[in-house]
Formats: C-alpha cells, sequence, structure tokens
C-alpha cells in the first residue's frame, strides 16, 4: 500500500512542479532525478486518477511545450554553432 501512496504524492508534486515552473518532462526528470519516462507515465497516467483537474492543467502546459518544442531546439541548435565559433 506504501508504494501506490507513495505513486500518488509523486505524480502530484510532477506536475505541480511543471505547472509552476512550465516545466518540460525533460527539465522535471532532471530537476526530480527520475526518468522522463517516468514522470510521463505519472502525469498522463496515473495523475487523472488522482487528481483530473490537476490532470487537465499539466496536460494544457505540456501540450502548450509540445507547440513551442521547435522553438527550443533551434536556440539550441543557435547556441551550440554560435559556441563552436567562438571557442
Amino acid at each position: 500500500m506504501m508504494y501506490i501512496s507513495a505513486e500518488k504524492e509523486r505524480c502530484v508534486l510532477l506536475a505541480n512542479y511543471i505547472i509552476e515552473n512550465h516545466a518540460t518532462v525533460r527539465f522535471t526528470a532532471m530537476r526530480f532525478g527520475i526518468s522522463k519516462s517516468t514522470v510521463h507515465k505519472d502525469v498522463t497516467e496515473v495523475l487523472p486518477h488522482v487528481n483530473r483537474a490537476l490532470y487537465l492543467h499539466v496536460k494544457d502546459v505540456l501540450n502548450q511545450n509540445k507547440q513551442e518544442r521547435h522553438l527550443r531546439g533551434g536556440q539550441a541548435t543557435k547556441n551550440k554553432y554560435r559556441l563552436k565559433k567562438e571557442g
């Protein structure tokens, strides 16, 4: 029983972090020291059964992150080549 309770607490904690910081799954996983798969599973599969309203809010943030990922990727590439040129 402790495992289920801990899993529910973790998914709420992860969801709150994603919402408050508009964090990506990758960044959230790094912050908490767990895998991206665990974060994604917790907030997409476990959370709807624990707190539906929180899940809907997280879903909006994740959808926004998905729409913006090409911008973050472009910025990362720009930074990579800028650092190569400077160094």
